[in-house]
């Protein structure tokens, strides 16, 4: 592929639409295979599984989005299609509202096609697909129709890591960007805070076959992303040895040279108003955050977010400031 083209422009017609079929399959009939949640439902015949969505996806919301990575946003935006539903059921989610319910429109393949070659006409400079876990079969039905209407925007494919292998192997080759987001280490706090235990089994294992199909981040001379893998990890207070796990499997797994978009912009929301998630009723403390920062430096990691960097120095110096 050559840079600056999309991957699933080059992979082509044909071949995009074997994977729209291969994909259908993973819907149904005896039970769902899109997301690791495996679900005993026939998503062919509209029943909907933990995420909550049936044969069609549901799009809460699409626009030119500029809170992305520089090297996303540009000076277009990036063309954010934020889908509804979810395989997850992290209790801080900042989409709580249309994760953990499903709001927005029900969309067909051509709808949804419809919304990306909107953005493309208003100057985003990618289609930038957010929580698509659940819908890979869809987004690659939409593809296919926004291909044939002309669509050639490189696919950023923002996901939570919670993804099936089935799924992520129909998306090697039409996939130019990923954005894994590598959120907890233990098995208690996917547990607790996510309400996934296996959580970081099955992000470990999609993060390796992201990295696998696109490599490290490529920008182009205009500093835009136009190939690889880009991680975020979102600092949550009180767990620092948490984030130095994190840190030290990216380095020892996919490299010191791996862009990594260490986040600052943890804000208590969702659930954790509740007595029992106290723990994390709080921003990152700038300490914290710069604890991370020290951590991910001194286990090599040499691209690091200088947006998140800046935002971690606004964070409170004490739990009452």
């Amino acid at each position: 592929m050559m840079l600056g083209t999309a991957a699933y422009v080059a992979l082509g017609e044909r071949e995009l639409a074997r994977r729209v079929a291969s994909a259908r399959e993973l819907l149904g009939p005896e039970r769902c295979r899109v997301c690791p949640r495996a679900c005993k439902v026939d998503r062919t015949g509209d029943e909907v599984g933990f995420c909550g969505i049936g044969r069609h996806a549901v799009v809460a919301a699409h626009y030119p989005h500029f809170g992305e990575e520089r090297c996303l946003r540009g000076t277009g935006g990036s063309g954010a299609v934020f889908f509804s539903g979810c395989g997850m059921r992290c209790v801080f989610c900042q989409n709580h509202d249309v994760s953990w319910t499903v709001r927005g429109q029900r969309v067909e393949p051509p709808r949804l096609a419809a919304m990306m070659l909107e953005l493309q006409e208003r100057g985003c400079h990618n289609v930038n697909v957010f929580t698509p876990e659940h819908v890979v079969p869809q987004l690659l039905e939409g593809l296919l129709e926004g291909l044939r209407g002309g669509l050639a925007l490189p696919l950023v494919y923002n996901s939570s890591s919670f993804d099936g292998m089935e799924s992520l192997r129909l998306l090697d080759g039409v996939v130019d960007v990923y954005v894994p987001d590598l959120k907890v280490w233990t098995a208690a706090s996917a547990r607790e805070h996510l309400r996934t235990p296996d959580y970081r089994e099955v992000a470990l294992s999609a993060i390796r076959e992201m990295h696998r199909q696109v490599g490290p981040l490529v920008l182009d001379d205009a500093g835009l992303a136009r190939r690889g893998l880009l991680v975020r990890h979102l600092v949550m207070p009180g767990m620092i040895d948490e984030t130095a796990r994190v840190l030290r499997w990216i380095v020892e797994e996919l490299g010191g040279g791996t862009y990594v978009n260490l986040m600052a912009q943890y804000t208590p929301m969702g659930l954790v108003s509740e007595e029992r998630y106290a723990d994390i009723n709080r921003p990152p403390l700038r300490a914290e955050y710069e604890e991370a920062v020290r951590l991910a430096r001194e286990l090599g990691l040499n691209r690091l977010d200088e947006r998140s960097r800046a935002w971690g120095r606004t964070l409170p110096l004490s739990v009452s400031s």
